[in-house]
């Protein structure tokens, strides 16, 4: 999540960004811990062309004063500072920070207790354009909501209504999302369901105590999801109250794979969670409760791509994304073309008639990676990569690169070349037949290109950190 944060602000590769590991700092390039000075970031860039900025949320990208949103580019924001939180309260969920650490535009700041996660963060972002509009001047807005991420935590209200509607299970619920995909054209009709992840037990393993907490579990996710939808609407509402609906192009997105951690019975984090926490079924959704859905609900919710947040496959890093506002010319309508974080900067660039920068404060910047989505958008080309367009990512040594429908992916740490495996993603999505043997070329062509990006932004083997 923090890699990503690094990469949608910068418009650069992670490394280049500063978060090569989500842990740190450590003093190698590419790996500080925070946004470096080696890019400027999306609201800096905006705010010099007049804009206000504002970001409610998660931020995870450096504790540190001076590398906190309001010396990043905000003007207005109000942030929890480390990676997540109890939805409810301050209580920390690391032993580091048994508080957890929040701030108003850049001054240390108070949770106000009982005050539900998304709820707030909605109201700051109400509250700042509000306080901000007698100027006139536009508006960049981050809205980083923590919900869904675990704890899952989140009102009867809204999880009740989903009481009895998982029952089915995991297995089952995959196979259901897997056909509603198909039946909406998102995937192709011949996508293959790949095998479920080794720490999947399967649902009929499970006593009848077991599958009721299972239940539970995405029953909550669900009235997560079903809250968060709730303020997603409580914030369009207002654009429309104060007339900026038609003015305002929107982007909705995740920010990695479905997440399979379970911290509560981690060897690490798990001693100081259980001790100011409980999993107790009759408490599960409370303010003390700490339960993550795990691996088994995460696998059945990224079908049909393989895995969850952690690897490089598709399922730890393809999202949906959802873009709507001025100047989509396409509406109602559903693609599968290739693009990635990065080029969500051009984008915001071009449309707000901002130029990014060759030097900023003294120092030669690097340049922008992606490209603008505005002439897709527009509908003046069906394609915003052409094929000999390189993506490649990697973090804690989980790696991949992308040509075309081609991708070279590796799941095991210390990276090691040799353990890249090649797919084709036109004909498996699911990435389960490596045609390295069969595409010796292929193969050589896109390691070639993977060492080249491995040199630019300079990644070490093993990263630093490495356990």
């Amino acid at each position: 999540c923090a890699p990503t944060r690094a990469m949608l602000l910068s418009g650069n590769d992670n490394h280049i960004a500063g978060m090569g590991v989500q842990g740190g700092p450590f003093d190698a390039f590419g790996y500080e811990g925070h946004l470096s000075d080696r890019i400027v970031t999306i609201p800096q860039v905006l705010r010099g062309a007049g804009y206000h900025t504002y970001m409610a949320g998660k931020w995870h990208l450096g504790m540190e004063p001076e590398n906190n949103p309001h010396r990043k580019g905000f003007d207005r924001s109000f942030v929890l500072l480390r990676g997540a939180g109890n939805h409810y309260d301050d209580q920390g969920l690391f032993k580091e920070t048994p508080i957890s650490l929040y701030t108003e535009n850049g001054n240390p700041a108070k949770w106000p207790k009982g005050e539900y996660s998304t709820d707030f963060y909605t109201s700051k972002l109400i509250q700042y354009i509000e306080e901000d509009r007698q100027d006139d001047r536009p508006f960049f807005a981050f809205a980083t909501f923590t919900s869904p991420h675990w704890p899952l935590q989140v009102d009867k209200s809204f999880w009740k209504k989903y009481e009895g509607k998982y029952d089915i299970g995991y297995e089952e619920l995959r196979k259901k999302r897997m056909k509603s995909l198909k039946k909406a054209g998102m995937i192709p009709e011949n996508a293959v369901m790949p095998p479920w992840h080794p720490r999947v037990k399967p649902w009929d393993s499970l006593s009848l105590e077991e599958q009721k907490r299972e239940t539970r579990k995405m029953e909550l996710y669900a009235g997560m999801v079903d809250n968060l939808d709730y303020n997603i609407g409580r914030l369009i509402d207002y654009l429309k109250d104060i007339g900026e609906y038609e003015n305002t192009l929107i982007v909705f997105m995740s920010d990695n794979g479905a997440a399979a951690e379970d911290f509560y019975h981690n060897s690490h984090y798990g001693p100081f969670i259980r001790a100011h926490f409980n999993e107790d079924y009759e408490r599960m959704g409370d303010a003390d409760s700490f339960i993550s859905y795990g691996p088994q609900w995460a696998e059945a919710g990224s079908a049909p791509f393989s895995y969850f947040k952690g690897y490089a496959t598709e399922g730890g890093m393809v999202a949906p994304m959802i873009m709507s506002g001025p100047g989509v010319r396409r509406t109602n309508e559903i693609h599968q073309g290739f693009l990635t974080l990065v080029d969500l900067a051009p984008t915001f660039y071009e449309i707000a008639g901002a130029r990014y920068p060759d030097r900023f404060l003294g120092r030669k910047t690097y340049p922008l990676k992606g490209n603008s989505l505005v002439p897709f958008l527009e509908g003046s080309t069906g394609r915003i990569h052409g094929e000999n367009y390189v993506f490649a990512l990697e973090h804690y040594n989980a790696a991949m690169l992308r040509k075309g429908n081609w991708k070279i992916t590796n799941t095991e740490r210390p990276l090691d070349k040799t353990n890249f495996k090649l797919y084709n993603l036109s004909k498996d999505l699911g990435e389960q037949y490596d045609l390295k043997e069969q595409e010796p070329d292929i193969y050589a062509e896109l390691l070639e290109e993977w060492e080249a990006y491995a040199r630019q932004v300079k990644v070490l083997v093993p990263p630093p950190g490495f356990e």
